[in-house]
């Protein structure tokens, strides 16, 4: 199966000899390997030789090194130089911090900074909540790691995460105009994270949490949501939870079911799918089985994880017990948040009627959707190259944006339900069929939807510090 996410674009400058290589060996070099070449340019032209640059899409990014090898193998090919475009995108860094004006003079500068500064601290100090008006709080996310758990790449440290958290800080700006920061933290120790963050929190507005290993992330979320005045979010825990929601939201109503009456069956027990079954749980769902390695957890047992004696005591009514393959029988629904291939064909033909699958595991799925094919009404994945992707992207920059416009303290569990709705919403019943239960990451209105529904939400629970601004509200 193929890896979306590791696919890439490389650029091969090649010195050719025309009298011992065409190009069209060239060309077939390069589709042997895997490469797709998308474009040509010719840098150089002489009697005997040419130098070109040949664009090649990859579909995975470990194909480039053989690719490389098998040209520059050929008689008459010498490889000047490779460039991959995606390294390329990421020289220095994906992002920049800018002045929203110009200093042109003498006055510009006694404004923004001595002695003219001197009258908006002053101001701030007498009033803090003046800094939500007056300083870049009002707008900026911290987007914090340790980097223990990175996408699917694992513990890779600080360093490492920078490049996700930079990506994360991008789509925060472009889809919902927030300004976010990465703080990839040199230290795994709990408390010292929570200090930390406690004492840069005065610059932001919010709290994202991200990549942060289980179940660590859990104190860490909890104790900041505690002991700060900004709202706190683990995205892997609960942008994960909203998406899953909204998606099947709609893919029940589709099949005619409710979700009240569906036995759902979620593997995987870290945090993404214990969040996940919190946000099922306050939706309305009655009857979830949790799986993990040790089978289904089932009330009255002990386990090593405080969080899954939680989850055995408010889950599995029928005390149902075995592996996977023993507790999927019956199911309606089946949410993955696991490991590549853990759900097998023979699992899913145990499924109820018109059984709804989310292998939800990045890159590869519990199962391929190839496999299930035949078998399931709704198939869902992470993966952007099949229908239906559960992405957080369509949740966090809405979410954030409307708990910045509105001065939330927190996050309540219905601010997230109402993202949920609202980013179910968003497919119209003209629309809904089983290839889109879900609307694109694309989709301009998502962020906007969530956003409106969020700050309802937080006027209703009573967290919302700033006066409604809108009209007709």
């Amino acid at each position: 199966m193929k890896n979306a996410a590791a696919s890439t674009s490389i650029v091969l400058r090649l010195e050719i000899d025309k009298e011992q290589t065409s190009f069209g060996q060239i060309a077939t070099a390069i589709g042997d390997a895997g490469g797709d070449i998308i474009a040509v340019d010719v840098t150089r032209a002489g009697k005997t030789s040419t130098t070109r640059d040949i664009t090649v899409q990859l579909t995975d990014a470990s194909l480039s090194q053989d690719l490389v090898r098998s040209v520059a193998q050929l008689p008459g090919v010498q490889v000047i130089n490779v460039s991959d475009s995606t390294f390329l995108l990421h020289l220095g860094g994906k992002i920049e911090v800018t002045p929203k004006m110009p200093i042109k003079n003498r006055d510009d500068l006694s404004r923004v900074y001595t002695p003219g500064v001197a009258r908006v601290s002053m101001a701030i100090h007498e009033k803090p909540s003046r800094a939500h008006t007056l300083t870049i709080k009002r707008n900026t996310v911290a987007v914090v790691s340790d980097g223990t758990a990175v996408l699917g790449l694992g513990d890779i440290g600080p360093l490492g995460a920078m490049p996700v958290m930079e990506g994360k800080a991008m789509l925060f700006k472009q889809l919902a105009g927030v300004d976010a920061f990465p703080i990839c933290l040199d230290t795994r120790d709990t408390e010292e994270i929570i200090r930390t963050v406690k004492a840069i929190a005065p610059a932001f507005g919010g709290i994202n949490l991200e990549d942060i290993s289980s179940p660590r992330c859990f104190e860490i979320e909890r104790r900041l949501s505690e002991e700060l005045d900004i709202p706190v979010f683990h995205d892997d825990q609960h942008g994960t939870a909203v998406v899953l929601l909204a998606g099947l939201l709609n893919a029940v109503k589709l099949v005619g079911k409710r979700l009240a009456d569906c036995k759902i069956v979620l593997c995987g027990l870290g945090a993404a799918g214990i969040a996940c079954t919190k946000i099922l749980l306050a939706a309305g769902a009655q009857n979830i089985i949790g799986v993990d390695r040790c089978g289904a957890l089932v009330a009255g047992k002990t386990y090593a994880h405080e969080a899954w004696n939680w989850y055995a005591a408010h889950t599995n009514p029928h005390r149902e017990q075995g592996a996977l393959s023993d507790v999927i029988a019956g199911a309606d629904i089946f949410v993955g948040v696991s490991a590549p291939g853990v759900l097998r064909v023979d699992d899913v033909k145990k499924m109820a009627p018109d059984a709804i699958v989310f292998a939800m595991a990045n890159p590869t799925p519990e199962i391929a959707p190839e496999e299930a094919e035949g078998y399931v009404r709704v198939m869902a994945t992470g993966r952007s190259d099949y229908p239906n992707q559960i992405n957080n992207v369509l949740c966090f920059p809405g979410l954030f944006r409307g708990v910045l416009d509105c001065r939330a303290s927190r996050i309540t569990e219905g601010m997230k339900l109402a993202a949920a709705k609202a980013i179910a919403s968003v497919v119209g019943e003209d629309e809904l069929n089983e290839l889109y239960i879900i609307p694109s990451v694309f989709n301009q209105s998502v962020a906007e939807k969530v956003r409106e529904a969020v700050i309802d939400a937080a006027y209703a629970e009573g967290v919302a510090r700033r006066r409604d601004f809108r009209e007709n509200k």
